[in-house]
């Protein structure tokens, strides 16, 4: 099996890069006539950036296999896909503040068939980012490479591909990195990853992405332009009756679009993509993952949105949420009833259970259709698969009513820079983009935002499309307004503008991308780059 050597993957000039480069203005346009090299992943900025980080000197250290696999939904479905180790989700990491993570990914897919793996939301060293072609090449299968790096931030995580539109297979698992201090009082946890699921039920990823990228030029002339074919139609809380249905003016069915799926909390269009499952814990509604506790116990859940083109309300039946943490990042807590899960994004929360058995549903955001668990802890009857708890309806957490706890709220400071993060496209080209410009696979370098370590940054995201999309920052968290959560993936509506902080302390080359996987691989991605 042959290995890469971690310094030898870098695209040619990455080291050298300079010409062509735009510097940051200071109206945050990222344009500028003077250029300026870009910090290499493997330079020695980022090999500085990693020896400040605390580390216990332990080091946790496992074989992840990406291969072919047919796996168990429940319910009969048993699809042919992709997978770490032969199972979806793959098996749980979990290690502690300052351990070191040593992971060897197996690349034993089809002939080739290159992946990678992308530590979503750790603020890790660059070259260990797994976003080819930027940080890395991809892993060409019958290769292996290895992964290292200190994970120095508690908190919900997780991984997968980060080559194509792979993030919908099956090679994703959960990543939880425990604080030795933590300061949060419950009796046990519940990790709980919720994903849409196409993959060898209708069709591949690719497939969809073959589809989806015909946009909607075939719709006999409808004005669709920008509005995801929303106008006109109704906006209700859940998918209009259509939602099931897409054909073009022809009358011949469109196999993944999805038409019609509406959501007020999404701001419109809720969606692009038909699939025939949705999935929690990786089994289908019909056969739920069966979790069984004690009456008064206190749980923690972890919940992960590994999906590629679904937000989730999730709600547990009879029971109120306290919401403790959201992308890894505690916030002052918050009662509610249900709460919103967009692609990328972790919610941790707190529940004391109650006696019997309960529903834990993870509606399909205007959908029509949801993800089931059960929670047992006594004895009651099985709730249906369409179960609707009245929770979903009660008091629904959005990430704006949220604010950071006081100890991980970004310190007062003067902004730097600002850049203007327009989110472009529509779903009748399906040409997706930020600032006008697809992202450029082959020259990573092409359209940088520029930053330069030890700055505030200030990012504007400009939604001028008829669609959500939830915007995921690499190596970085950053903070939603003054006083809101420290994310790093979040919703920004339709014709809205969202303000995100960070601070420039990861030197490297991070992507910035809608982590809707079809929108990303359509173009809505950037380089957010340092400036050597």
């Amino acid at each position: 099996m042959n290995s890469i050597n971690r310094r030898s993957v870098l695209l040619g000039g990455l080291a050298v890069a300079g010409t062509g480069v735009l510097a940051a203005c200071s109206d945050g346009s990222g344009s500028s006539s003077s250029g300026s090299a870009l910090v290499s992943p493997t330079g020695p900025a980022v090999s500085a950036a990693e020896k400040k980080r605390t580390s216990t000197g332990r080091q946790h250290k496992l074989t992840l296999t990406a291969a072919p696999a047919m796996i168990d939904l429940g319910g009969g479905v048993m699809p042919r896909t992709w997978a770490f180790d032969g199972r979806t989700p793959g098996k749980e990491v979990r290690l502690s503040v300052g351990d070191s993570l040593v992971a060897e990914l197996s690349n034993q897919l089809p002939h080739r068939t290159s992946t990678s793996i992308h530590w979503h939301g750790i603020a890790l060293r660059n070259d260990m980012d797994g976003v080819p072609p930027a940080t890395q090449t991809a892993v060409p299968a019958g290769s292996t490479f290895t992964y290292k790096f200190i994970a120095d931030a508690p908190g919900t995580y997780f991984f997968h591909p980060h080559v194509g539109v792979q993030l919908d297979r099956g090679l994703y698992a959960p990543l939880i990195v425990e604080d030795p201090r933590e300061p949060l009082s419950y009796d046990s946890e519940w990790v709980v990853l919720i994903d849409d699921w196409v993959d060898g039920v209708t069709g591949t990823p690719d497939d969809v992405f073959t589809e989806l990228k015909l946009g909607m030029a075939d719709m006999g002339g409808m004005d669709m332009s920008g509005t995801g074919g929303m106008e006109g139609m109704d906006m209700g809380d859940s998918a209009s009756p259509s939602a099931s249905v897409s054909a073009s003016s022809d009358g011949m069915a469109k196999k993944f679009r999805l038409m019609g799926a509406a959501s007020k909390l999404l701001g419109g269009d809720a969606g692009d993509v038909k699939y025939p499952h949705h999935l929690v814990n990786g089994r289908v509604a019909t056969d739920p993952d069966v979790r069984t506790g004690k009456p008064g116990e206190r749980v923690r859940l972890r919940i992960i949105n590994a999906g590629s083109d679904t937000a989730y309300r999730v709600a547990l039946g009879d029971h109120r949420l306290t919401i403790t943490h959201t992308d890894g990042f505690p916030v002052r807590h918050q009662d509610v009833d249900a709460l919103l899960v967009g692609m990328g994004e972790r919610y941790d929360v707190l529940v004391t259970l109650g006696d019997g058995v309960f529903p834990l549903v993870a509606l399909a955001e205007g959908k029509n259709a949801n993800g089931l668990a059960l929670l047992r802890t006594g004895s009651g009857s099985v709730p249906k698969a369409t179960v609707r708890p009245k929770e979903l309806d009660g008091m629904i957490m959005t990430v704006s009513q949220l604010r950071a706890a006081d100890d991980v709220r970004l310190e007062s400071a003067k902004t730097d820079v600002t850049h203007r993060i327009k989110l472009t496209g529509n779903m009748m080209k399906y040409d997706w983009a930020i600032n006008g410009t697809p992202f450029d696979m082959k020259n990573p370098e092409a359209h940088p935002i520029v930053v330069e370590e030890g700055r505030r940054i200030r990012l504007d995201f400009v939604n001028t499309t008829q669609m959500w999309h939830p915007m995921h920052l690499h190596g970085h968290t950053y903070q939603l307004g003054t006083s809101g959560p420290r994310k790093d993936t979040t919703i920004v509506l339709p014709g809205k503008t969202v303000s995100a902080f960070f601070d420039a302390d990861n030197p490297g080359q991070w992507m910035l991308h809608c982590h809707n996987a079809y929108h990303g691989e359509a173009g809505m991605m950037a380089n957010v780059a340092y400036r050597a």
